[in-house]
């Protein structure tokens, strides 16, 4: 029976929609147990699914973090052994400057010893010895004059030449006391000479101890590394994204750099390979200039390498030492070249700028134009330095490059690790939304057919009510209705 059908049998709009509600909610009633049952199979299945395409994006996440963590403790590693073998060789060095100049430092160690010992024995006090006719004074003193006027005199004289012979001996301790003083002060240039050459011990001493000091910070971090302890792990990490950052910043100004060195060059290169051909879209002389400044950033690259800057192509590295010193010479000659190059299209540049100037003044009737021709000197100056000396600064890139290049990857390690946190979560909440959805779903049902359901509840009690005297069980008498519910 359609609609209009019922129409036709009950003309009023509402007693008909009426009519359709029992219908439909009779419908419902009866398809209730399969219709409950499709929609929480059906969930359910969307719950399992999304479950298990969290629990693999789950395990691609450990997998990833397994990764991240040994590139992460492999880099650390590298730059600690990096770092401990470059204070070795320091120490090394440090060692060998040293110990060369130890048997001349010893030499003039013994030899101003030498000299201060024979100083302090020149130096020594000698106290003047008696004279010998002492005594025999003493035992003339002793003589009794008795008056004798003679003896008298010859004891007088006695006693001026005592007088006279210790003023002698005075003077002449006096005159020993100034030679004494003039040796010790000779003696000074000597300890100051041990006492330099003793500090510059105790500097090399105090160099070497300190880098002993910093090999073992080096160490324990290397040891934190090899264990994979949190610590290092955190410690790395955080490394990692601020060289990230810094190196991103440091090229971003090469960048510009670049940029600066192609406005340089691009309209010079128009004129010696011509303005109006194209490759594709592009012209040719803005092609050719950006061609330079890449083989300017390689050269730069290979240079790098060659120095042992960089070490982003290990097989430069590897090179022996002659033929290293031949590439470092080969490609800074390469550089010196296009520097030179450069300097010479920024010098035609300016040429041709003037001459674009002085046409379209004399297109234009003016005459008096050209007043600042004196000093278009300091420009077409400035602009050839700049046209030489980016070409130098562009070859330090490979120095950010390569710690941009080595971040990168714990960078991108990390990001891709909270990408596939963030989806396992959606995934999961997916799953539950699906799975409480069917809940919701199978409610919703219930309150449409509520009518059914109501006439149910009260004929299942009347039931009830009826056979309580036989002790029977409600659910005997309608045992799906308790599932349905």
């Amino acid at each position: 029976m359609s609609i209009s059908e019922i129409y036709l049998i009950v003309p009023n709009p509402a007693l008909a929609g009426l009519i359709w509600f029992f219908i439909v909610s009779a419908v419902l009633y009866l398809a209730r147990l399969p219709a409950k049952k499709t929609i929480l199979a059906f969930s359910e299945v969307l719950h399992n699914a999304f479950r298990m395409a969290a629990g693999s994006v789950h395990s691609a996440d450990r997998r990833l973090q397994a990764r991240n963590r040994e590139v992460l403790l492999e880099s650390g590693r590298e730059a600690s052994e990096r770092l401990i073998a470059r204070e070795f060789q320091r120490i090394e060095d440090s060692v060998a400057n040293d110990l060369a100049q130890y048997p001349a430092l010893q030499r003039k160690l013994s030899e101003r010893i030498t000299s201060i010992e024979e100083d302090y024995k020149q130096s020594t006090e000698v106290p003047p010895e008696p004279p010998q006719w002492s005594k025999v004074v003493e035992s003339v003193a002793k003589v009794d004059s008795n008056g004798d006027v003679m003896v008298s005199q010859i004891l007088k004289d006695i006693h001026k030449s005592m007088v006279r012979a210790q003023d002698n001996a005075i003077s002449e301790h006096r005159r020993a006391c100034r030679q004494r003083h003039n040796v010790l002060k000779r003696m000074m240039p000597h300890w100051r000479s041990v006492k330099q050459l003793l500090g510059e011990v105790d500097r090399n001493i105090a160099s070497i101890l300190e880098r002993a000091s910093k090999i073992g910070r080096y160490m324990h971090d290397y040891e934190e590394v090899i264990k994979g302890s949190d610590r290092a792990l955190r410690v790395l990490s955080s490394s990692s994204i601020s060289q990230f950052f810094i190196s991103a910043f440091v090229l971003s100004i090469a960048i510009g750099g670049g940029v600066v060195n192609f406005t340089l060059i691009a309209r010079p290169m128009a004129e010696m390979v011509g303005g109006s051909n194209f490759i594709g879209s592009f012209k040719v002389s803005e092609i050719s200039a950006i061609v330079i400044i890449l083989v300017e950033v390689s050269m730069g690259l290979f240079l790098m390498e060659s120095l042992r800057i960089t070490r982003l192509f290990p097989v430069i590295g590897a090179l022996n030492d002659k033929l290293r010193v031949r590439m470092i010479w080969i490609t800074f000659g390469f550089l010196l070249v296009l520097a030179s190059v450069e300097a010479g299209l920024a010098f035609m540049r300016e040429i041709l700028m003037e001459d674009e100037l002085a046409t379209s003044a004399m297109l234009r009737g003016e005459t008096a134009a050209v007043a600042a021709a004196d000093f278009a000197w300091i420009t077409t100056a400035a602009q050839m330095g700049m046209g030489f000396i980016l070409p130098f600064v562009l070859a330090f890139v490979a120095i950010p490059l390569e710690t941009f290049v080595s971040s990168s990857r714990t960078v991108a390690g990390i990001l891709a690790s909270a990408l596939l946190r963030a989806l396992a979560f959606i995934l999961r909440l997916t799953g539950n939304i699906a799975r409480y959805t069917g809940k919701t779903l199978v409610n919703i049902y219930d309150l449409i057919i509520f009518g059914p359901l109501w006439l149910e509840v009260t004929i299942i009690k009347k039931m009830r009510s009826s056979r309580k005297k036989a002790d029977l069980p409600a659910t005997a008498v309608n045992p799906d209705y308790q599932e349905a519910v």
